[in-house]
């Protein structure tokens, strides 16, 4: 009798209290770089990237004062320790499990650096077990929501009935370059956003998204479309002009992908993507064939959050609960996180309502054993 797959339950997501509208940024960019030679170009991408709100983590004014790298990292960890153990808190609530239940943390980040990770400060904090495994990812941008939901779903098929902890922890200001004037960084200014976002992947019973494939796509000789500049000041977003287009190598490796599963993906109940830019959505509507507004989750993060890297696709997800989920049992639907590289991270899922007996009911049981060298 095969186990069942695991469950990827609803998302907790947690903003910071400041806000700065499309207005505010427009008009920033016009008094801060009135002679800039492409600033007409910088405010009318800005304005299409349909961005209406972002949250972030400081006020405007230290947003836009540059203390130094040093001073801006430690805003990231004092920050990331304020608002990861709520968000945590309401994740596991969630899928009805505590912190004792875990037995790997995916903690996902691009935007600060710790070491060690704030998985081992979690770990001593709220109550996880000293063998909880730790697996930081902090190098695949946007991608990294995508590849921590995929990473879990392995962990959970190796060791069947396993809980992993997603976290994905995005202060994007914290990058902010006030004398970095490439246009693709003025562009940044306008577009990215601050969230925490935070997942259970259930290895048995749950309410959400039961994982049944996942995969990865790399496409060949993109490498420095999308990345970061590291210098004394921190890091440097740059982007490629091309990147708005790269739907159109992307969609058919998502659909070859799919292929040998059987999965149709013009064909499904539900698409939870990355929402790096309006033409990101509109192009992939195209190439796979679906309404433009299948992507109205993804769609309604870019508007109100912005991009807020890693944490886009939980974020989406979130609204895609709090619109009743799946419509019945078993709908098909596609997760896609996409990033440096260029990278796609796809997982292929159905709905389930969580009714199958053992959802509400919290099982407390040893750690996950540790694997073993075969003897020699």
């Amino acid at each position: 009798m095969s186990l069942p797959a695991p469950v990827l339950c609803r998302p907790a997501i947690s903003v910071p209290e400041h806000v700065i509208t499309l207005e505010q940024t427009l008009d920033l960019a016009r008094r801060r770089h009135a002679g800039h030679p492409m600033l007409d170009l910088a405010l009318r991408l800005i304005t299409n990237t349909g961005v209406a709100t972002r949250h972030l983590v400081q006020p405007l004014e230290a947003t836009l004062h540059h203390p130094g790298f040093t001073e801006r990292n430690a805003v990231y960890a004092r920050e990331a320790k304020a608002l990861v153990p709520q968000t945590v808190r309401r994740a596991l609530a969630h899928a009805r499990l505590g912190p004792e239940d875990i037995d790997l943390i995916v903690y996902v980040s691009c935007t600060g650096f710790m070491m060690p990770s704030l998985t081992a400060w979690l770990i001593n904090t709220m109550g996880f077990r000293a063998q909880t495994r730790q697996l930081p990812i902090a190098q695949l941008g946007c991608a990294a929501g995508g590849a921590a939901v995929n990473r879990a779903h392995d962990f959970c098929t190796a060791y069947p009935g396993a809980n992993v902890l997603i976290v994905a922890c995005e202060f994007c200001s914290l990058s902010y370059q006030p004398t970095d004037l490439a246009v693709g960084n003025l562009l940044s200014n306008g577009l990215f956003g601050d969230a925490v976002a935070a997942a259970v992947v259930r290895g048995s019973g749950g309410r959400g998204v039961r994982l049944r494939h996942n995969g990865s796509h790399l496409v060949a000789g993109t490498e420095d479309w999308i990345s970061y500049d590291v210098r004394d000041t921190g890091f440097h977003f740059v982007l490629d002009k091309r990147v708005p287009g790269t739907m159109a190598r992307l969609a058919p490796a998502m659909v070859q992908m799919a292929a040998p599963y059987g999965w149709d993906l013009s064909n499904l109940a539900f698409y939870i993507v990355h929402a790096g830019g309006p033409r990101i959505l509109d192009d992939l509507a195209t190439h796979l064939r679906v309404p433009a507004a299948m992507f109205r989750h993804s769609r309604a993060t870019l508007t109100e959050r912005g991009n807020i890297a890693s944490a886009v696709v939980f974020d989406a997800l979130d609204r895609f609960f709090a619109d009743g989920g799946g419509e019945q049992e078993a709908a098909p639907g596609l997760i896609a996180g996409f990033g440096p590289g260029i990278t796609a991270e796809i997982a292929l899922g159905t709905w389930t309502d969580g009714r199958d007996g053992a959802y509400g009911t919290t099982t407390r049981r040893p750690a996950v054993a540790a694997t073993r060298a075969p003897a020699s």
